[in-house]
């Protein structure tokens, strides 16, 4: 009878034990307040493959020699040859067969020269846009081989600063529905994107001063959350909003230095 004496014992001091540290996690919420905000990192990925290095295309032109030098004729290469002995028979009137004057013959190099007219009038677009020249950086027409993340002017306090989009959480939702109201409070409706995941990426604390630590709690803490761009616009609903969609190397101009170095923490090299 001794076991069954030891659990309940055992348990009643679990319960009292889990009690005690519920009352002093209270108290300890009561004590230190903190105001919670959903901030988004919205990303337009890149729509261009980046510019290749020198040592890129010094390994590109060496794979592509070794390549031709080790490759089989294609069938072009192969019809440009029977084409040869064909036209050197008919020179030599070795052969008469199709030989009938109403019959069109079409050549590789007719072909060749067809294609290679093709391509004179062909034109690769630039890779530099109007927005690249003049710098234009509320445009999302710009640097299209890399992500570029949006980044909205906020009043806080008496200043107004740069930040990722962000809003105050309200009870009953979760901080990825606030980082989701965060932008459709600036676009006014439903703009296509991709969430990666429910859980934050990261996350930025900063505590208020003493004097202004009241019951509205001691500081705040921003919680981030990533997400792409599926539109290849986006209207904000406020015209008044400022925004601009920098790379990470054009973060450092606009935002705090201790926001900058938590944002760059979950960011991939831009």
């Amino acid at each position: 009878m001794a076991a069954p004496v030891r659990r309940v014992l055992c348990t009643a001091a679990a319960r009292a034990l889990s009690g005690s540290v519920r009352g002093l996690s209270g108290s300890a919420a009561v004590r230190s307040k903190w105001r919670l905000l959903g901030a988004l990192a919205l990303q337009r990925p890149p729509s261009l493959s980046q510019a290749p290095t020198l040592q890129e295309k010094e390994m590109a032109e060496l794979l592509q020699k070794i390549e031709v030098e080790r490759s089989l004729y294609s069938d072009h290469e192969l019809r440009c040859l029977a084409e040869e002995k064909w036209l050197k028979r008919k020179r030599d009137k070795y052969d008469d067969e199709d030989s009938d004057p109403g019959k069109e013959i079409v050549l590789a190099q007719d072909l060749e020269e067809l294609w290679e007219q093709k391509f004179r009038k062909f034109n690769l677009a630039s890779r530099i846009t109007d927005a690249d020249k003049s710098n234009d950086r509320t445009s999302l027409n710009r640097k299209l081989d890399k992500n570029l993340l949006l980044l909205v002017k906020q009043k806080m306090g008496d200043d107004e600063i740069w930040l990722l989009p962000q809003a105050e959480w309200q009870e009953g939702e979760t901080l990825r529905a606030t980082a989701e109201r965060a932008l459709v409070t600036l676009s006014g409706s439903h703009v296509s994107t991709k969430f990666l995941g429910n859980a934050p990426c990261g996350v930025y604390k900063y505590k208020f001063p003493k004097a202004a630590q009241t019951e509205g709690g001691m500081g705040v803490k921003v919680f981030f959350f990533k997400a792409f761009l599926q539109d290849d616009h986006l209207l904000l609903a406020k015209e008044k909003v400022d925004c601009v969609w920098v790379s990470k190397g054009e973060l450092a101009d606009y935002l705090k230095p201790e926001y900058h170095s938590q944002v760059t923490r979950f960011l991939v090299d831009l």
